[in-house]
C-alpha cells in the first residue's frame, strides 16, 4: 500500500490521474472535538489494478500540500466518484474553498437506479461489487500515527470497490437516460450555501417551546452568539451551549454571573469567562430587540389544510410509481411533499424536474381527479376518469 505524505508525490499521483476517465475518493476524518472536521487521510483510486492505481494522502504526516488535488478537483475532464459526497465535499470547500467537479455521487445514483433509501456503501460492495468489506477499522481513531495495516486496508477499500460500482452504476444510468436526473441532485451537494451555515439563522434549527417573540429573540441572539463563537474557536457548539441550557436561558434571561450560577443546565465552563459574557451580552441584546424585528416562527405548514384522504391516496400513487421507475421513494417525494400537494400547493419538489416526469404530473391529475387508482392483485394501477 502506498501512502502519499509529500506534495511532490500527490502531484505526481494526480497527474497520472488527469490520464483516466474518473478518479474515485474518499476521506477518513474526525469531528467529535471540533465545529469543523478534521481531515486526516484521503483516499484516491485510478481505473486498474496496479497498487500505484490506489494511494492513501496522509495530512498529518510530513508537510503536505493539498493543492495538486483541489488542482485535480478542477479539472473537469476527471469524474470524481465519491460515495455519501456531502461531508467529504463539506471538508474540501472549507479547507479549500473547492468542489469537485464533475462530481459523480453513487449513493444518489443507486436511489435512482433501484437500490432503495439511502443505500450504504457495504450493500452496494457485497450487491455489485460481489466482495465483503472489513469494518473492524470504521470507528477507529484516524487522527493517531501511525496507521494500521488494517487501518489502511479498510480505508483503501473504500476507493478500490468504488471503481467497479461506479463503472456499474454509470453504465445503468447512460442504458436507461437517467444520468441528468443524478445531476439535478447533486447540484444540491455544490452549493456553498449547503455548506454555509449563518450564526443570524442559527435559531431556525432549534425546536422552540413558545413562539413568544420576546422569547424567540433572546434564542436568537443566544444561538447567533454560539453558533459564532464555536465557529471562531473550531469547537462542537454543544460544548459552547446546550440546546436545552439555550431554551433555559431564554426563559430566565440571566442579568449577571450570579444569575449564570442559578442554572441548572449550563455547563461549568459556561459560567464564567469569554462565554459566560457573550450569554450575557446576548441576553441584553435579545431583550432590547425592537419588536418589529422578533423573528417569527414560519405556521405556514400548520395551517395547511391538508385533505388526509388525498394524501394517502398520493402516498399510494408513489409507492407504485417508485416500484415502476425503480427510484427510491424518499428521493422522489418526501412526506411533507405529499401533505403540501393534497393542500393543494404547487410549488413541491416532487412537481418539478424528473420528478415531474416520474411522479408529479400524475400527482397533480390524481388531484384534479382527472385519474384514479385501482388495485389488481398486489399492483397498483392508474386508470382514466371519465
Amino acid at each position: 500500500m502506498i501512502t502519499i505524505t509529500t506534495t511532490e508525490a500527490l502531484a505526481a499521483f494526480c497527474d497520472r490521474a488527469r490520464s483516466h476517465p474518473y478518479v474515485t475518493v474518499d476521506t477518513e476524518f474526525l469531528r467529535e472535538r471540533t465545529y469543523y472536521s478534521k481531515l486526516c487521510l484521503v483516499q484516491l483510486a485510478v481505473p486498474g489494478d496496479a497498487e500505484e492505481d490506489a494511494v492513501l494522502v496522509d495530512p498529518l504526516e510530513g508537510d503536505l500540500s493539498l493543492e495538486p488535488l483541489y488542482e485535480l478537483f478542477r479539472d473537469e475532464s476527471v469524474v470524481k466518484v465519491f460515495h455519501a459526497a456531502r461531508q467529504d465535499l463539506e471538508i474540501f470547500f472549507v479547507q479549500g474553498g473547492v468542489f469537485p467537479v464533475p462530481l459523480f455521487d453513487t449513493q444518489v445514483a443507486a436511489m435512482v437506479c433501484g437500490f432503495g433509501e439511502q443505500v450504504g456503501y457495504e450493500t452496494l460492495v457485497r450487491k455489485v461489487a460481489k466482495a465483503q468489506l472489513d469494518k473492524t477499522s470504521r470507528f477507529t481513531d484516524w487522527s493517531r500515527r501511525p496507521l494500521t495495516e488494517a487501518q489502511k486496508s479498510y480505508a483503501l477499500a473504500d476507493v478500490t470497490h468504488l471503481r467497479v460500482i461506479y463503472e456499474k452504476l454509470a453504465a445503468d444510468l447512460d442504458r436507461t437516460g437517467r444520468r441528468p436526473w443524478v445531476e439535478e441532485e447533486l447540484a444540491v451537494l455544490t452549493d456553498p450555501e449547503t455548506y454555509t451555515v449563518h450564526p443570524e439563522d442559527a435559531w431556525k434549527r432549534l425546536k422552540t417551546r413558545t413562539n413568544s417573540g420576546k422569547f424567540l429573540a433572546v434564542v436568537k441572539e443566544l444561538a447567533r452568539f454560539r453558533e459564532s463563537y464555536a465557529q471562531s474557536r473550531n469547537v462542537p457548539r454543544n460544548r459552547v451551549l446546550k440546546d436545552d441550557a439555550l431554551m433555559e436561558l431564554a426563559s430566565t434571561k440571566p442579568q449577571s454571573v450570579e444569575d449564570l450560577g442559578r442554572s441548572r443546565l449550563l455547563l461549568r465552563e459556561a459560567r464564567r469567562g469569554e462565554i459566560a459574557e457573550g450569554i450575557l451580552a446576548a441576553v441584553k441584546a435579545g431583550m432590547a430587540m425592537d419588536p418589529a424585528e422578533h423573528p417569527q416562527v414560519d405556521k405556514s405548514r400548520d395551517k395547511m389544510q391538508v385533505n388526509v384522504a388525498l394524501a394517502d391516496l398520493l402516498r399510494v400513487l408513489l409507492k407504485a410509481k417508485s416500484e415502476t421507475a425503480g427510484v427510491a421513494q424518499k428521493l422522489i417525494a418526501t412526506s411533507a411533499d405529499l401533505d403540501a400537494i393534497a393542500a393543494g400547493e404547487r410549488d413541491a419538489q416532487a412537481l418539478r424536474g424528473w420528478r415531474r416526469k416520474v411522479f408529479g404530473k400524475d400527482a397533480e391529475r390524481l388531484c384534479k381527479g382527472e385519474i384514479g387508482l385501482v388495485a389488481k392483485g398486489a399492483q397498483v394501477e392508474v386508470i382514466e376518469v371519465d
